[in-house]
């Protein structure tokens, strides 16, 4: 208990050394710049304790949760030998964590609401629900590929770089060719994967797998799968939107 209060306030050290710079802009340009004071200084300061609690708990349960049981579960996998459940781990892994990304569910809302006032899709609440809920699946899907991508990449030894640049050739090549409409929703799509829930647990993932295996090193080979949980989903988001359009 002595410990986790320790570690505790470690964490809430670190997140208020984290946000002081963010403040200091903040106030800088507020005070300095625009020569106004801050609007409701006391909810203000209220809300930064909020975040600053918020980061604290979130870091510290990333440390004490999130990393050690993918890492534990990285090492579970490789000590069983069964190439077909570490994949089919993996694609669940990431199809169950992007699928429950708040940022992506963010996106795929306010696209529907988009689409809708453009007329692409019904302006009904179920014709919204079925677009979101086809852009978040396709999105959790493309990063469940990924994963597996990414685990075979450090099972086989294969080269990140010439994968890396293989998919973004595919991606300016689908550029070319998909709605203008669905481009931009799909760039955004790669980067709402790469979110407070499907990092840390990809991270561990590919470090704890790395550790596991003889002859690889956790920092080359341990290190990548964000990348593939980032480029994938822009693949399969032009792909969607050709389809659907």
């Amino acid at each position: 208990m002595h410990q986790t209060l320790i570690k505790l306030f470690e964490s809430a050290i670190g997140s208020v050394r984290d946000l002081t710079p963010i403040i200091l802009v903040v106030l800088f340009f507020q005070l300095v710049v625009l020569e106004q004071p801050l609007p409701e200084s006391g909810r203000l300061v209220l809300g930064l304790l909020f975040v600053i609690m918020g980061l604290t708990f979130f870091i510290h349960g990333l440390e004490q949760g999130l990393f050690p049981i993918g890492e534990s579960l990285a090492h579970a996998f490789a000590r069983k030998g069964s190439v077909f459940w570490l994949l089919t781990f993996s694609f669940a892994l990431g199809f169950g964590t992007t699928i429950a990304e708040p940022a992506l569910i963010a996106v795929a809302t306010e696209a529907a609401k988009i689409a809708a006032e453009g007329g692409m899709i019904g302006i009904s609440a179920d014709a919204q629900l079925d677009y979101a809920n086809g852009l978040r699946y396709t999105v959790a899907f493309s990063v469940g590929i990924a994963l597996v991508i990414g685990v075979l990449k450090i099972l086989r030894g294969w080269p990140l770089q010439w994968l890396i640049i293989s998919g973004y050739i595919l991606v300016a090549i689908m550029t070319i060719f998909a709605p203008a409409e669905i481009i931009g929703i799909a760039y955004d799509s790669g980067g709402v994967t790469t979110s407070t829930i499907t990092v840390p647990l990809v991270t561990a993932l590919g470090v704890g797998l790395a550790s596991s295996i003889k002859g690889r090193n956790p920092m080359v080979d341990g290190f990548g799968l964000i990348a593939f949980a980032s480029l994938l989903p822009m693949i399969f988001v032009m792909a969607y939107g050709m389809v659907i359009t």
